[in-house]
């Protein structure tokens, strides 16, 4: 047996003997029935896990702690900083309303295997909703509150709901977006028509009731009857959950019930060090994988108290948020994308806010969703003074390819590293003929098939373009799409996505190494960097910088200054001499910085607005700024 203290006699054993791991894995959770093949490979790479196995997600995440005597330790937590209001719910009444949601679902028509799309802000409702899906066996597929509606109209003809569920509105500091109008253009543009909308009236916006086709949420659970936990075959899709960035072609990740089950119970205690009955926060949002994973599934399937945040790090109503809900709620662990401690480290650089509220009972940080610059992770660990983790996954694999282990064994923290690839994950890095590359060197990073249970087996609809963008490219091997490399101790770096990776005169350079470099002056908050066309060198970076508040000087001196460290840190073969300070970087919604669609404009490229932008008007300002430089004409 593994050294249970060992991270690397943990890993050793998932990867040898990786049946015995996930068995073991497995027994931690609620079965109706045992699988017959833990792992079936015979239509690789669409592995299938647990086969034959029967359980309920929703039973797992719910019924089975009411069961276990522990009905009355509060489940959930929603902490609105936009109304300055918090209401709770025990796992009893997280059962009762989520039973008496699935009968109102069931009323509408809803069966087993029927799709959902849930199109919901930041309130207690989309979680229930999310869990009344998977207690009768529906496919829920979350929508991010307040997309546009001919997106949502894509989405609507590519996995047919059966039935809608709505709120009236969203809440965004200062404004009410109202989603009903959204919602019913995008029911017009969309070819196939759902049979019911539910809708959730919020009391900020009222939203108009088409009585034909929609009917209001209470009104659905009072002329219902609950119902129970249907029991779903182990590879049963769960959700489906379209990548940001979609357009003609949506890529709807699937999830398949028993594998997320196991590995996201997993990780709460092994990655995350939590024990049943802690809190903990994942400051995200539900139309995200990280809302899937974690604040729904995983915590409510360890035991653990999880919070739903309406708000932002900043601006609701200071860059102190996030320390008052972590001293309120005794957080014990905080997961949360580094965008927002840049945000909060750009208002309050000095950490004045911090130091009104005790946050002693934090534990750790945990980062995830853009690459954790070594500023931003030095800067948290100097306030909060606990071991801040960068770790690394997609909306793919569901949960983490990399990270520190807490629960394990803490292993050196290396700024710029996600640590090393987690158990069930066996990496290399590839050149572009597929070769591997030597330690310390940047190609593809990829993983060794088989992918590990709670990744996806498939895209909905979309099998032979899942093989095509993910596995053809590489046989053997899944192709994560982001390029960096793996040192001498094993620690894994991720600079950048394949794509970002730009040829200089010949040399192979990473945007992510450069932007590193430039976040590291003092007066840079944030930065993105560009691979621009260049006649003569082919590509060239160009950096946009946004600066701290309340830095004083002028934009061309820190830019000099900024030009002079690039060539100090990375060499003249960088030829970074193109840099423009911005207010802003456009970014999607969860807060990755849209580099993609900088560039086209920059290389005066056909673009098109980006369905996840956070704010439109800021590609106006970036398009300026490239002007300024010679670019974007």
């Amino acid at each position: 047996m593994p050294d249970q203290n060992s991270f690397d006699s943990v890993y050793q054993h998932s990867i040898a003997q990786p049946e015995a791991f996930w068995e073991q894995a497995a027994e931690a959770i609620h079965w109706d029935k045992k699988w017959d093949q833990l792992i079936d490979d015979s239509d690789a790479p669409f592995t299938r896990w647990f086969v034959g196995g029967k359980t309920n997600v929703c039973y797992n995440a719910v019924d089975r702690h009411v069961d276990s005597g522990h009905g009355d330790q509060i489940a959930l937590i929603h902490d609105s900083a936009i109304t300055d209001s918090v209401k709770t719910l025990t796992f009893s009444e997280l059962q009762q309303q989520v039973a008496a949601f699935s009968g109102a679902l069931a009323s509408q028509g809803v069966e087993k295997g029927d799709r959902v799309i849930l199109y919901m802000p930041m309130v207690l409702e989309a979680v229930i909703a999310m869990l009344a899906c998977a207690r009768i066996g529906a496919v829920h597929s979350v929508v991010f509150g307040g997309f546009a509606s001919n997106e949502l109209a894509v989405r609507i003809d590519d996995c047919q709901p059966k039935v809608i569920v709505a709120a009236s509105c969203g809440l965004e500091p200062g404004r009410v977006i109202e989603y009903k109008p959204l919602l019913d253009k995008a029911v017009e543009l969309a070819e196939h028509t759902p049979d019911k909308c539910v809708v959730l009236q919020r009391p900020q916006c009222a939203a108009t009731i088409n009585g034909d086709r929609d009917i209001d949420w209470h009104e659905a659970v009072t002329k219902s009857e609950p119902k129970d936990c249907v029991s779903m075959d182990a590879t049963d899709p769960l959700y489906i959950l379209y990548t940001s960035g979609t357009t003609g072609q949506p890529k709807g990740v699937v999830r398949d019930t028993a594998g997320g089950i196991v590995a996201l119970h997993w990780t709460m205690k092994n990655i995350y060090n939590v024990n049943p009955g802690d809190v903990y926060w994942a400051a995200s949002d539900v139309g995200w994988v990280v809302g899937h994973s974690y604040i729904v599934y995983a915590p409510l399937f360890a035991r653990n108290t999880s919070i739903v945040f309406e708000g932002k790090p900043v601006g609701t109503p200071d860059p102190g948020t996030f320390w008052r809900v972590i001293s309120q709620h005794n957080v014990k662990v905080l997961f949360t994308a580094p965008t927002a401690f840049r945000a909060i480290k750009k208002e309050d650089p000095e950490g004045e806010y911090l130091k009104k509220y005790d946050v002693s009972c934090l534990q750790s940080l945990f980062l995830a969703g853009e690459r954790t610059d070594p500023d931003t992770l030095q800067w948290a660990t100097d306030q909060l003074g606990v071991p801040v983790i960068d770790h690394w996954w997609q909306t793919e694999t569901g949960w983490a390819i990399c990270s520190n282990c807490p629960g394990i064994e803490l292993l050196p923290i290396k700024q710029g590293s996600p640590t090393k690839p987690l158990p069930g994950w066996e990496m290399d890095v590839l050149d572009d003929d597929g070769k591997p590359v030597k330690r310390g060197d940047i190609g593809s990073l990829v993983v060794k098939l088989p992918l590990p249970p709670g990744t996806f087996p498939t895209l909905w609809n979309a099998r032979d373009r899942m093989f095509s963008s993910y596995f053809s490219r590489f046989p053997g091997y899944y192709e994560s799409g982001d390029a960096g490399y793996i040192d001498e101790d094993g620690y894994v770096y991720v600079m950048s996505r394949t794509d970002d990776v730009i040829n200089v005169a010949g040399h192979r350079l990473s945007t992510g190494a450069i932007e590193e470099v430039l976040a590291s002056h003092p007066d840079v908050a944030e930065c993105a960097v560009l691979g621009v066309r260049d006649a003569l060198k082919g590509e060239l970076p160009l950096g946009c910088l946004v600066l701290s508040s309340g830095v004083d000087r002028a934009d061309d001196d820190i830019i000099t200054e900024c030009i002079a460290l690039v060539r100090e840190k990375i060499g003249p073969v960088a030829a970074f001499k193109l840099a423009a300070v911005v207010n802003r970087l456009p970014k999607t919604r969860s807060g990755k910085i849209l580099r993609g669609t900088m560039k086209k404009i920059a290389d005066n490229e056909e673009w098109k607005m980006p369905a996840t932008i956070d704010d439109p008007a800021i590609l106006d300002e970036i398009t300026l700024a490239l002007k300024s430089l010679g670019y974007a004409d």
